[in-house]
């Protein structure tokens, strides 16, 4: 099937019915063939097993940043393209993306503390990051603001549309300001300098990952779309009633 024929929400429904189960489970198995391969994986020389924390920091690092891109997209999809879909797509990313936001930021904080001696600091990646999740939290809060989806979804689309400024911001920090937070050593001009000992099951864990958000995100869409139209059908009942 097209990926355009899903802009019909109806053969999205329907898509979603058997999408749903099959991505969660490729998610499940990926995601513990990922791990069980990372665990398995010999200790790093300078960080020793405290580094295997990447086969759950780095995907949610990479999840939190595609999601608000793939977000972006959608944004142009309401304000441009008028696409049927865009904004359920939108309101529908926006908690998961603060979720793995969160992973990302409390999986680093955990990871920082034997690697650099402190949870914390206001480094140029970690500090990007925070204002990620800031903007996150307050495009959820904006959709809250409205109570017609069609007006909420143009404004949360020129707030979406703005935060993108922050994603190539916390792509290069490491490259602009050298501070705490190392340089990128996957997604980097050159090729990776990890270790493929890590390197493969990082990818398979990140792939989970990946389909663990797809699954996340048919199933919001498919919640939101039932909400909007049980709620056009009580606004249809109020005028009939009057």
């Amino acid at each position: 099937m097209p990926v355009s024929d899903l802009a019909n929400p109806h053969r999205f429904l329907r898509f979603a019915r058997w999408g749903v189960p099959l991505f969660a489970l490729l998610a499940v198995a990926l995601i513990a063939l990922g791990l069980t391969l990372g665990f398995l994986a010999p200790p790093e020389r300078d960080q020793g097993e405290s580094v295997k924390i990447i086969f759950l920091h780095v995907p949610s690092a990479w999840l939190s940043m595609g999601i608000f891109a793939f977000m972006a997209i959608a944004a142009l999809g309401t304000l441009v393209w008028r696409h049927p879909l865009a904004d359920v797509a939108q309101k529908a990313a926006a908690p998961i993306g603060a979720a793995f936001c969160v992973v990302c930021l409390v999986s680093g904080a955990l990871w920082g503390r034997p690697a650099w001696g402190t949870y914390w600091q206001w480094d140029g990646r970690l500090t990007s990051v925070l204002v990620l999740l800031l903007i996150y939290l307050g495009i959820i809060a904006l959709w809250r603001a409205f109570e017609e989806p069609g007006l909420a979804a143009r404004a949360v689309s020129v707030l979406t549309l703005a935060g993108s400024i922050n994603l190539p911001i916390i792509k290069f920090s490491v490259d602009w300001w050298s501070t705490l937070h190392q340089p990128a050593s996957v997604l980097r001009f050159g090729g990776p300098t990890i270790h493929p000992a890590f390197l493969t099951p990082l990818l398979v864990s990140a792939l989970g990952f990946a389909f663990l958000f797809g699954a996340l995100l048919m199933a919001a869409m498919r919640n939101e779309i039932l909400r909007r139209r049980v709620r056009t059908l009580r606004i249809l009942a109020a005028s009939g009633a009057q």
